[in-house]
């Protein structure tokens, strides 16, 4: 089985334009998320909409995909980008693309394997990661999704409220009363998978709690999900990327 990383990235974010861009101990954002792909997996690509950013990728020595601007996902980035390098011969049926975000540069090792490795099974059509909150307040943060999954490891919902919801004890005792777990935003798909959940319209749970992957667990697709005890440090504001640098500083200690 192929595995192929596709990054995600535009520069037109609402809360820090030129994210991507951004330098962050030396290099920008971009390259720390490429390299620490390219070194598990072997065969990664930046999709984006941008010549800047596309510029700086091949810059240093990265490999880039143009793709149109006015997709609405990332998810759908990263299908165009995959039909692209068909084109040219790359991939196939049998290869499984891993969607790595592009303000993740610390992902790890241990994470993009754990997340590979759930395709040892066959039947798994899509994955990702779930890492357990370390607070009862962390997981009240509703920019920090919620998993609940069954007893096999699928997910069965994504949520931005704290679920499952604790009887008999206050919200401040729920913490030790059940191990929550928050989303992590790596994904993994087979590419007939890709190919078909980017068809689909939007739906009803989608837009209530405007988690994309709602859109794919309602129209009966499964998502199994690999646990990980490592925590990523995402970058989705310039105050962000000042946490990141200390961050990156404490781990050069």
């Amino acid at each position: 089985m192929k595995f192929i990383a596709i990054i995600p990235a535009r520069f037109a974010s609402t809360r820090f334009p030129g994210k991507p861009l951004a330098m962050l101990g030396g290099k920008p954002v971009i390259r720390r998320v490429y390299e620490q792909a390219v070194s598990v997996l072997g065969e990664a690509y930046v999709a984006t909409d941008d010549a800047r950013i596309c510029h700086c990728v091949e810059d240093f020595g990265g490999k880039a995909i143009m793709t149109r601007a006015d997709h609405q996902s990332g998810t759908d980035r990263i299908e165009e980008a995959v039909e692209i390098l068909e084109e040219r011969g790359a991939g196939s049926e049998d290869t499984v693309i891993v969607n790595i975000q592009g303000d993740e540069p610390f992902i790890q090792r241990s994470q993009i394997e754990t997340l590979c490795h759930l395709f040892d099974l066959p039947e798994t059509q899509i994955g990702t990661l779930g890492k357990r909150f370390e607070s009862m307040a962390a997981a009240d943060n509703p920019n920090s999704p919620k998993i609940v999954t069954d007893v096999n490891g699928y997910a069965l919902y994504f949520s931005r409220s704290v679920i499952p919801f604790i009887r008999g004890h206050e919200h401040q005792e729920w913490f030790g009363q059940f191990p929550f777990l928050k989303h992590l935003g790596i994904y993994a798909y087979r590419r007939q998978v890709l190919s078909e959940i980017t068809k689909l319209p939007q739906s009803p749970l989608e837009k209530a709690e405007s988690l994309e992957q709602l859109r794919w667990l309602q129209n009966g697709y499964r998502i199994r999900v690999g646990e990980t005890s490592v925590e990523t440090v995402g970058i989705d504001t310039p105050e962000d990327l000042q946490r990141a640098e200390a961050f990156l500083s404490q781990q050069s200690l």
